[in-house]
């Protein structure tokens, strides 16, 4: 009688392994956060309200009677102070009093007239170049939208800014100089260095229709109180809600 063939045993299925969550991969530097830690509304409600006691009506320190004149002085003041560009355009304006006259300017003798302010050569070219360009494009009028003026010589965010805040009170962003740099960092409003990115955590965080006075009143205390080297942190009255590493008492 013929046996049977032995039937080989089944395979046992193998149980497919559970998937791991993939963890993301760990950054060599802990990504920055949204915002800086010192930006809760509150905070900044008072940050705001004691720049309100303390500088009720600051502006813009540059001497000017137009739109015109302040872009100039603006240009001007890169690397100055404004107490020293004041002096330059006190006699400045009357020899060249628009757009034309620095537009047909004589280079040699206009970089003269402003050396006092330093960089004098790129800073004729600058003033000179917007001159004919506001001549050319915009029919003798400084721009009032953020895209044009940012098309003129020598101009960028920070000088267009204070422009069309000071001159025309068009709130398109917040100036940005070394003041409100040293002070958004030092009342933890930014953890950034670069202007164009500060300006953008402090647009965050400032509302709207304070950031032209809000800009004035940083660059008044960067002056006379919030020094880079001492700062008068008795005199302060920002001093109860300001926790600077470098406070000076």
């Amino acid at each position: 009688m013929a046996t049977k063939p032995k039937r080989k045993p089944a395979k046992k299925k193998l149980a497919r392994a559970k998937a791991k969550p993939v963890k993301p991969a760990k950054s060599g530097k802990a990504a920055k956060s949204a915002r800086a830690p010192g930006t809760d509304s509150q905070r900044v409600a008072a940050i705001l309200a004691k720049l309100d006691e303390a500088y009720p009506s600051a502006t813009c320190e540059l001497n000017h009677k137009n739109a015109f004149e302040l872009l100039i002085a603006t240009i001007l003041s890169a690397q100055c102070t404004d107490v020293r560009v004041n002096q330059v355009t006190q006699t400045l304006f009357k020899k060249y009093p628009d757009a034309k006259a620095f537009a047909y300017a004589t280079p040699s003798e206009l970089e003269q007239e402003i050396r006092p302010t330093g960089f004098f050569r790129n800073k004729t070219k600058s003033v000179v170049g917007a001159s004919k360009a506001i001549l050319e494009k915009f029919d003798g009028e400084v721009p009032r939208a953020m895209d044009e003026i940012l098309t003129l010589p020598g101009v960028a965010r920070k000088t267009a800014n204070v422009v069309l805040g000071t001159a025309y009170g068009i709130p398109s962003g917040i100036v940005v100089d070394t003041h409100v740099q040293r002070i958004a960092n030092r009342l933890d409003l930014t953890r950034n260095e670069d202007p164009k990115k500060i300006e953008q955590d402090l647009m965050q965080v400032i509302p709207k229709d304070k950031w032209i006075l809000f800009s004035h009143q940083i660059i008044w205390h960067g002056r006379r109180i919030c020094q880079a080297r001492k700062p008068k942190c008795v005199e302060c009255n920002l001093e109860s809600v300001c926790y600077a590493k470098d406070k000076t008492i």
